[in-house]
């Protein structure tokens, strides 16, 4: 049974950092994609970053290229998420998901979310 658990989620004030953590289990996770997306109160569930299995490749959504790295270590079964420069605009509930391959698009199991709230 696939398992994915997200922490590291917390209020920061604009331009602070964090890096989310999401460890997975039941699955070999070397042989799968994955990716973050995010909620905002109110908005539409949206994609962030994407990463290959082997980490040899990875892909932003434009708002977030240059501030945020995804990232994977294949020895422990953890993705990260590092958001650094953060906006209010980046508040938002972060979900890891797994592909349903070597890659970031088709999705098939969600963690529960890690809240990141970004106030002054």
């Amino acid at each position: 049974q696939v398992h994915l658990v997200e922490s590291g989620g917390d209020s920061v004030q604009p331009g602070g950092s964090l890096r989310l953590s999401c460890v997975a289990s039941g699955f070999t996770f070397n042989e799968y994609g994955m990716s973050w997306y995010r909620q905002a109160p109110g908005r539409e569930l949206q994609y962030v970053a994407g990463i290959r299995s082997g980490g040899e490749s990875t892909d932003y959504t434009n708002s977030v290229k240059g501030r945020f790295t995804i990232s994977r270590d294949n020895a422990k079964n953890i993705l990260y998420l590092q958001l650094n420069n953060l906006k209010t605009e980046d508040t938002a509930m972060y979900y890891c998901a797994k592909a349903t391959e070597n890659s970031w698009v088709v999705l098939d199991a969600w963690g529960q979310g890690t809240l990141v709230t970004v106030s002054s």
